[in-house]
């Protein structure tokens, strides 16, 4: 309602300096009824828009894959546990694929998906960060930021701001944001002995 009003206006004004530049006069008629007709045409032009662009995303959540989660089968036991995935299911157009969770270098929240980070690739999860994080292995994927899980497996170093921030740096050098409100969680899990011996200098010196 509001861009249609914005619209209308700027229509008028535009049509009645045009007309007045050329010594006439313009008439909009009928507010109310002409309101509502280019109310119509706003909404329809709208909605058009909406389709094109729910079609483009679900066209390229499609082509480049999008991650779901095990759910247990309908008869018999689950092969591994619903709770604490150890894998996720990647749907792409005619082929579908697992990818093993410790292979997922770091997490990344977007709108109400959550993009999983595998060999340079990035499959969405329809999920939250927070509902995802309690289901993963908390002795390897940490909090650093509130839209970014790391896996431990892959970082390499962090670098402290003036802030009080931090940045991360993965093995195959992306940068990750550390908040601060996260920073000291993750100096306690990697304080933690079985984390020394995996990523070795990790921590700033």
């Amino acid at each position: 309602m509001a861009f249609c009003l914005l619209h209308v206006l700027a229509m008028v004004a535009m049509r009645k300096g045009v007309y007045a530049a050329m010594g006439a006069r313009y008439d909009f008629g009928d507010w109310p009824r002409e309101l509502f007709y280019e109310y119509l045409k706003d909404f329809r032009t709208y909605a058009l828009f909406l389709v094109i662009i729910y079609f483009y995303r679900l066209l390229l959540l499609r082509l480049q894959g999008e991650a779901r989660l095990l759910t247990a089968p309908d008869t018999g036991p689950p092969v591994e546990a619903v709770e604490r995935p150890e894998r996720f299911l990647v749907r792409k157009v005619g082929a579908e694929f697992l990818i093993a969770a410790r292979d997922i270098e770091w997490l990344e929240a977007s709108e109400n998906y959550v993009n999983l980070h595998v060999r340079g690739r990035a499959y969405p999860l329809r999920s939250t960060m927070t509902a995802l994080q309690e289901r993963l292995d908390p002795q390897r994927f940490v909090r650093v930021h509130r839209s970014h899980i790391v896996n431990l497996d892959f970082l390499e170093q962090i670098e402290p701001l003036e802030s009080g921030d931090a940045r991360l740096r993965l093995k195959d050098g992306t940068h990750i944001p550390c908040s601060r409100r996260y920073r000291q969680a993750l100096r306690g899990e990697l304080s933690a002995p079985t984390e020394t011996a995996r990523i070795g200098a990790a921590l700033p010196r």
